[in-house]
Order: structure tokens, then sequence, then C-alpha cells
């Protein structure tokens, strides 16, 4: 994971340089990191590229109702539209989500009301406009959430201890009606 972790911050990097951050041998950083490749684990290297300074400073997600017998044919057309990034099946009120980057809101009016509206599978479309893109990351490893876990994890303290024969405070003790019965004639 810690190779994984490493590539993500800089695909670039040189094997000696990995080899370093991780703290082992150049000759054992290569071989994980061919390894992770055969694997698939490693899928490819690109470019991120800032969108807005490639002309491209309108994002829009395009929520999609397929009818059902026509998936085949969504999935062909969609394939052909290069504005569109990313698509996935979604569930809920839509079947799909479409993220597009084009150069105007004209551009998504355009694609949805001339495009999508003439593929014979699109029931409906819903259109919402990203302002701005608060987090993103490239992607997320298990090792992420571990850290973010130990991170929020609050510090023990024992237990305090309450009126309810020795439950903690803020927990709650069941018991049956007899006993209920017999503790509350203690009482009196």
């Amino acid at each position: 994971m810690k190779i994984l972790e490493v590539l993500r911050e800089n695909g670039r990097i040189s094997v000696a340089a990995l080899a370093e951050r991780v703290g082992i041998s150049r000759a054992n950083a290569y071989t994980r990191f061919e390894a992770l490749r055969a694997d698939g684990a490693i899928k490819r290297f690109t470019a991120e590229i800032d969108h807005v300074r490639a002309g491209l400073g309108i994002t829009a997600l395009i929520f999609v109702t397929v009818r059902q017998q026509m998936w085949k044919q969504f999935r062909a057309e969609l394939a052909r539209m290069p504005e569109v990034e990313y698509c996935a099946i979604t569930t809920g009120q839509h079947d799909a989500m479409i993220q597009v980057r084009v150069s105007d809101v004209a551009a998504v009016h355009t694609m949805v009301t001339d495009r999508l509206a003439n593929i014979p599978a699109v029931k409906a479309t819903e259109t919402v406009f990203i302002l701005d893109e608060v987090l993103k990351r490239p992607y997320v490893l298990p090792s992420d959430r571990d850290r973010d876990r130990d991170r929020a994890r609050p510090a023990r303290r024992p237990a305090q201890e309450g009126a309810q024969g020795g439950v903690p405070l803020g927990k709650m003790r069941f018991v049956g009606a007899a006993e209920g019965r017999a503790a509350l004639r203690k009482d009196d």
C-alpha cells in the first residue's frame, strides 16, 4: 500500500526515490512496482489536466433515465461523445449519471437538447452545474480510511459509574421485570 500512496502523489517518481520513500531496496521497489502493474493494481499513468486552463471551465452532471431495454444503445452513443468524462449507473430516481466538461453553458445546453434528447434510449434528463470542486482525490486507498479512523478515534476515558449499579453513564442496562420491581422496592 505504501508504494501506491507514494505513486498517487507522484506517478513520475524514480524507482530509487520510490525505494527511499518506502524504506526498501531499489530492486525490491522495482519488483513490487512491476508486480502491481502485472496484477492490474496500477492501470496506467496519466497527466492531471487543469480543465479551466485547457478551456473546459464548465462541469455539469447530467442525470439520465434510460429506457430499460436500450442500455446497449445508450452506452454506444455515450462512447461517441468526447465531452463525457465519466458515466456511472446509479440507483435512485435516475439510472445513470454523466459528468461532462465543456467550454460554456451553451455547450451543455446543446449536448442535452440536441444530442442526448435525440437518443431513443434516453427517456429523461436532469442537469446540474458544478459551482466548485471542494474535494477531488485521484483515488482512495484502504490505508486512507485506516489513517482517518485512527485520527478520529477519541482518547479512551475510564467509564464513569452511574447510579444504575455500575453501568457507565450514557449506556442502557436492560433488566427483567422481576429484577426491576425488586430494585424499585429497595428504593422505597
